[in-house]
């Protein structure tokens, strides 16, 4: 306990000797004093931990969980060593603070999506203004959020030259699938079932915060179940499936993905029969969901492409390479595109 009351002093002492700040307004409308210069950012939840990272990785401190496998390539070597504070994650990763003090952030970036985390970010809010540490809320409840996102942490970091430049892309992305599904018929919309789980027998219905990208791509989600909890992933029956039938299956994990190729149930589907199954890019992040990031205006021309390639012809090899080189700073090889659209 002394230890950590000394820890918490150490952090007093340093950000009461910050002498420049300014105020500004977070996406929830609240007046916050930040410093003038922010050299070391943290994020409570993994969408803005990710966003923190492409804008400004060098100022990202702190992480929410320990680094996937396929979080560690094709990300920068120093991403890989940084400290685990925990956030706004569940799973049981409840926030060490004695590690959040040893990072000494400047700013603190809570996620907000509608008022679903409104007492839990409230709540983080307390403690942090007790040791000192500001905190800005970032809206976030739709991929179209994203753009004034960009902006708005580019803004809190000083990297607005940055945030434009993402900024730009996203609103030509979101702007171009929604011209190519503007005028699409009702009964050209193509059925898709999002497989989660490694029976692939778990999903999100209709509405769902974790599907959004199904609609937006010209696509008809088969499971029309209410979302129970935010944490979604709904179990559904085999009998339950085949009776939707769908056109397309997304598959989120790989065992599952190679699960589907060999159970002869699932070839009863018309999409495995059609040879529609596809496993979503997940590297370095997902590009559909869990967590939601920046990932996810590459998995919807992905996706839309998939489902109507008339409709948003692209070539995706070259897109990925493009979006690769801006948002994460790396530069692909044909065949890493390659190995990256369609893992195996």
């Amino acid at each position: 306990m002394a230890r950590y009351f000394a820890l918490v002093v150490l952090v007093l002492i340093s950000l009461g000797s910050r002498a420049e700040s300014r105020t500004i307004t977070d996406m929830s409308g609240r007046k916050v004093s930040i410093p003038d210069r922010i050299e070391k950012a943290v994020a409570l939840s993994p969408p803005a931990t990710y966003m923190l990272y492409t804008i400004a990785p060098d100022t990202l401190a702190g992480l929410n969980f320990p680094l996937w496998e396929n979080e560690k390539i094709y990300t920068v070597e120093r991403f890989k060593k940084i400290p685990v504070f925990g956030g706004l994650v569940g799973e049981g990763r409840a926030l060490n603070l004695e590690v959040l003090l040893k990072i000494k952030p400047d700013v603190a970036f809570l996620w907000e999506r509608g008022n679903s985390f409104t007492a839990i970010n409230s709540e983080y809010e307390r403690v942090f203004r007790k040791l000192g540490i500001p905190t800005v809320v970032m809206r976030m409840d739709a991929i179209q959020d994203y753009p004034a996102a960009l902006l708005f942490m580019g803004d809190v970091l000083n990297r607005r030259d940055r945030a434009k430049r993402l900024n730009r892309y996203a609103v030509g992305v979101l702007q171009r699938v929604e011209r190519a599904q503007v005028a699409l018929p009702a009964n050209r919309k193509v059925s898709v079932y999002y497989a989660e789980g490694l029976d692939g027998l778990a999903t999100e219905g209709e509405g769902s915060m974790h599907t959004e990208l199904i609609p937006l791509s010209g696509g008809r989600n088969v499971c029309r179940l209410k979302p129970t909890s935010l944490m979604g992933q709904e179990k559904i029956s085999m009998e339950q499936l085949l009776m939707y039938d769908p056109d397309v299956i997304l598959v989120k994990e790989k065992v599952c993905f190679e699960r589907i190729l060999r159970d002869p149930r699932w070839k009863l589907l018309r999409a495995v029969r059609n040879k529609r199954v596809y496993l979503i890019p997940y590297v370095p992040f997902n590009w559909f969901d869990r967590p939601p990031s920046y990932m996810r205006l590459l998995g919807i021309q992905w996706l839309a492409n998939l489902l109507h390639p008339d409709r948003y012809p692209i070539d995706m090899i070259k897109e990925t390479k493009a979006f690769y080189r801006l948002f994460i700073g790396k530069e692909l090889s044909d065949s890493e595109a390659k190995a990256i659209l369609w893992p195996r």
